[in-house]
């Protein structure tokens, strides 16, 4: 999708200007990337928020070779269960390990404006990476499932990972880091195993 396209290159831009030692602006940033600073701003209303998701950003390779697995991991069906598994298990680690940039992340974007209550999708306030890993890893299912029924998969799973699922487990529920990872683990087979199930019943209908 384009927003997807405008936000990264946004972000491998502040990435190459933080790492040549500079503490860019939007507007520097916007320059960079060769996008308009309206639609920087857009994308990161402060400055501090995109320096934060710039730092979180070093993470996409590692995620994207976990999901993938070994070269002999299976791409079928029957192997999407240990792929999501191992999606969530980075996702975990992830936030684990980048617990306080996430926390600012959230102080940052909770108290943007909701986005409207149509049907329109505008651009993620944060958590778009996890959207797109837990997309990866259901991509064998996604014909098998339809997409009613896959993008509220993903929607489900959404809500089962990340930041926001490791404070309520650990803040609210008082889980160890181990204990809440288990549960997101749990969550997310059992929301697939739910949707694998229905649609086979109503294939099984027809």
């Amino acid at each position: 999708m384009q927003k997807g396209r405008t936000r990264r290159a946004l972000l491998e831009a502040a990435v190459r200007l933080v790492s040549a030692g500079r503490q860019p602006s939007v507007a520097d940033v916007a320059d960079a990337a060769s996008v308009s600073r309206r639609t920087a701003y857009r994308y990161f209303p402060a400055q501090e928020q995109m320096l934060v998701e710039a730092a979180l950003e070093g993470v996409r390779g590692i995620m994207t070779k976990a999901i993938d697995g070994p070269p002999s991991a299976r791409r079928d069906v029957a192997g999407v269960e240990a792929r999501l598994d191992r999606a969530v298990q980075a996702l975990q680690h992830s936030a684990a390990a980048n617990e306080q940039l996430l926390r600012t992340m959230i102080r940052l974007t909770v108290s943007a404006p909701a986005a409207p209550r149509s049907g329109d999708r505008s651009t993620p306030k944060r958590g778009y990476r996890r959207i797109e890993w837990i997309a990866l890893a259901l991509a064998p299912v996604r014909k098998s499932l339809g997409k009613r029924r896959y993008e509220r998969l993903v929607s489900a799973i959404a809500m089962c990972v990340g930041i926001e699922a490791l404070i309520v487990l650990r803040d609210l529920r008082g889980l160890s880091e181990r204990e809440a990872e288990d549960v997101s683990r749990w969550a997310a087979a059992t929301l697939l195993h739910a949707s694998l199930g229905e649609a086979s019943r109503k294939r099984a209908k027809m």
